[in-house]
């Protein structure tokens, strides 16, 4: 996506050459290949871990740092180091996305039209918001020191990075849309219209 808005604001006259469907393929299928592999390493790592301490996991899902807690085996090294490359990966694609903002920016500050720039902040800072919010918490829930671990802060911390991004992504995405604006301040009108029609009712 920052790619997609780097090229969209920063060289728009190349969009259509540059952003064609085989690009879009390419950069989709190397994110979802990514994904996977990932996630079957790690997988095929916590399932051969031996447990000597229960195997009740003090978390709402089957998180790596709580597999890792009920490990007594020397073999969880081998899954240390698998997620010091996941977060190299990740900080590698952070970098990415924020050279391509600082390139984005630099952009837009030079439009001459205040309506322009804000339309393009507008499409730009949820993006780099949600993914900040995912990238940080993801990275303090799975290399901090066991001295900063406690059940709640772990279950605060897995929540953030795995509930509330993909939960307000379409949210925050949909909301650019003027249509569905106009929808939810329907609703919204209409809702207080029926409040106060259901007050004045009760009242009567």
């Amino acid at each position: 996506m920052s790619y997609d808005r780097y090229v969209a604001i920063c060289k728009p006259l190349h969009y259509g050459t540059l952003m064609d469907s085989r690009a879009c393929a390419t950069m989709a299928a190397a994110a979802w290949g990514t994904g996977v592999l990932n996630s079957l390493l790690h997988t095929a790592n916590t399932f051969s871990l031996p447990l000597c301490q229960g195997s009740a996991v003090d978390q709402f899902f089957c998180e790596i740092p709580q597999f890792l807690k009920l490990s007594c085996s020397e073999s969880y090294l081998k899954e240390i180091c698998l997620l010091v490359i996941s977060a190299s990966l990740a900080s590698g694609c952070f970098v990415f996305i924020v050279l391509s903002y600082v390139q984005i920016f630099r952009a837009v500050l030079r439009m001459p039209s205040e309506q322009g720039r804000h339309k393009a902040f507008s499409k730009c800072l949820p993006h780099l918001a949600m993914v900040s919010l995912f990238l940080s918490t993801a990275f303090f829930a799975h290399l901090r020191p066991a001295s900063l671990s406690s059940p709640s802060l772990d279950l605060v911390v897995s929540f953030l990075y795995s509930v509330v991004p993909p939960a307000v992504n379409p949210l925050v995405y949909s909301m650019k849309n003027q249509e569905l604006r106009d929808a939810v301040r329907k609703m919204m009108s209409w809702s207080h219209f029926s409040g106060d029609k259901f007050i004045l009712c009760h009242n009567k």
